[in-house]
């Protein structure tokens, strides 16, 4: 997954996405997508068969086309346990990573979420999945734009996309119920932190490359209250001249 910094020559590209059709749980999901016993062993064996213990990560992870998210190459490894490259040196994390992550938030139907690093916008489909309004951002203008025709061609709504600088998050639309990082800065960024509403959670690796933890944030009476999960190695997050944050 991508992680966003500033955008070249300071220019903010918003897409909003608007669709009429229904998302992947709704439509005709047939064996004819040729993958759905993938999809089925995945969430048995890579989530189910470890610690996904949650119901709706464990439906919505079984109801998103991931071959949908990654280019055609590669689309036969798309359900293995592993990331994949998705161009622009950036990737789709493994199966198990997502569904960590969005198990760590407890996803509510309405919930605003906050994604940093839109990457293939794969992530950004299965929070929506869930019910989800998610407000995600992406430094690579490709990457960003085929997240988008990607999602709209799916049919999800309730998912907006910005081109722009993820270390200050999104403040016109904060609080947000969940906050959900896909790069990794060295230090836990207070923008994001105080973009986190009442009760909210944040869930992000942090660290430098070779030892980063992943950080699960929770704000409390105001305070913000921080543990350690797992060991991870997600793409540094940087600045528009490539330093890292």
């Amino acid at each position: 997954m991508a992680c966003p910094r500033t955008t070249v020559l300071g220019i903010m590209i918003f897409i909003v996405l608007s669709m009429s059709v229904s998302p992947a749980s709704q439509q005709d999901n047939t064996p004819s997508d040729g993958f759905v016993h993938q999809r089925q062993l995945m969430v048995d064996k890579q989530l189910r068969g470890r610690d996904i213990v949650d119901s709706r990560v464990l439906q919505a992870m079984a109801a998103v086309p991931r071959h949908r998210f990654v280019p055609q190459n590669v689309q036969h490894m798309a359900y293995q346990d592993s990331p994949l490259p998705i161009g622009y040196a950036q990737t789709i994390s493994q199966p198990y990573i997502v569904a960590l992550m969005t198990q760590l938030l407890k996803i509510e139907p309405g919930h605003r979420v906050l994604e940093i690093g839109t990457g293939s916008g794969y992530q950004a489909a299965v929070l929506a999945e869930m019910g989800a309004d998610v407000f995600s951002i992406e430094i690579v203008p490709q990457l960003g734009h085929r997240a988008v025709q990607t999602l709209k061609a799916l049919g999800y709504e309730n998912i907006e996309v910005k081109i722009g600088d993820g270390y200050q998050g999104w403040p016109a639309h904060a609080p947000f119920n969940s906050i959900i990082v896909t790069c990794a800065p060295t230090r836990i960024p207070k923008p994001l932190q105080d973009q986190l509403a009442e009760g909210g959670r944040m869930v992000i690796p942090a660290g430098k490359t070779f030892s980063q933890k992943l950080y699960l944030l929770r704000k409390k009476d105001g305070n913000i209250h921080r543990e350690s999960t797992i060991d991870v190695r997600f793409v540094p997050m940087v600045d528009e001249k490539g330093k890292t944050y």
